[in-house]
């Protein structure tokens, strides 16, 4: 009996790795598949010649989109709408996490609070409503309209009260008996002890912020005040060939929608594949911690 597990620790020990690399890969695979797209040539991309290398190797739809200053213009708008939406975000999400991880006993408001969110996150007043209230509180062309316009993650509320709520009861007794008080037992014990569910919502708003175009394309007016995924998922309708040299049109004709598009998708994921790996290692334990209560 004990060969036999032996055997078999020893097979799965030899296996193990051998699927994660495998399923690494895969994982890999349509990342470098749409990196070799935007690096192709039209026809090449067209005939679907293009899997693993780049084809008629060229980086025209890279200068294409980035050739233009609206691009970092865009891209600047997108930093600080994600700096600004997660340092926000981050505040709002902890402030009311906190006394809604209480008992109603603790805290009277907290069942009818409960069912104002989950009422709030399942409907909604619709785009009009929506808009009309963007533009009677000031935010059309308006960096703080894309920061605010998606109201409170009501998600990410529950996910951080359930994790608070797991915490032990005696050292919140044990603060209180020497003389802390709510604000100070936030700061000092919870958010210290909270990182890993901290670190999550972090990834849910950043990518949130990141990805998200509609609302640009609803409350600006301009397309000077595009965030950067509002921007690439225009720039093949705003180029004005009229207004492009001859080196300019010779250049798109060679590329297609398929190769601009691969380019901007590649684009817009690399902040996000950058920045993920810093914060993955609190991402399993934050959601699980966090979703064991209701």
């Amino acid at each position: 009996m004990i060969t036999e597990r032996s055997a078999i620790s020893r097979l799965f020990n030899t296996l193990n790795p051998i699927l994660l690399i495998i399923l690494m890969l895969l994982c890999l695979l349509p990342v470098w598949y749409t990196l070799s797209i935007s690096l192709s040539d039209k026809a090449a991309a067209a005939a679907g010649e293009v899997f693993l290398w780049p084809k008629g190797f060229t980086f025209g739809s890279y200068v294409t989109i980035m050739e233009d200053r609206q691009f970092f213009q865009s891209f600047f708008i997108s930093v600080q709408r994600v700096v600004y939406g997660a340092v926000i975000s981050f505040f709002v999400i902890l402030l009311m996490a906190y006394p809604l991880s209480k008992t109603s006993k603790e805290f009277k408001p907290r069942n009818k609070i409960m069912w104002i969110l989950v009422f709030a996150m399942l409907f909604n007043g619709g785009l009009v409503p929506w808009y009309l209230t963007m533009q009677s509180l000031g935010m059309i062309n308006n960096i703080w309209g894309l920061v605010l316009g998606g109201g409170l993650p009501v998600f990410n509320v529950i996910l951080v009260m359930n994790y608070l709520r797991n915490m032990p009861k005696e050292m919140e007794e044990s603060a209180m008996i020497d003389g802390a008080g709510p604000w100070r037992i936030l700061f000092s014990i919870c958010l210290p002890l909270s990182v890993p569910v901290l670190a999550t919502i972090m990834v849910f708003t950043i990518v949130y912020h990141w990805n998200e175009f509609f609302q640009a394309l609803v409350l600006m007016n301009k397309a000077d005040h595009y965030p950067l995924q509002s921007y690439i998922r225009q720039v093949a309708v705003v180029i004005d060939p009229t207004k492009l040299d001859e080196e300019a049109v010779k250049r798109m004709s060679s590329l297609s929608n398929q190769t601009l598009n691969a380019a901007k998708i590649f684009i817009s994921m690399l902040p996000l594949l950058v920045i993920y790996p810093f914060l993955q290692k609190y991402f399993v334990k934050g959601i699980t911690l966090g979703s064991v209560k209701g």
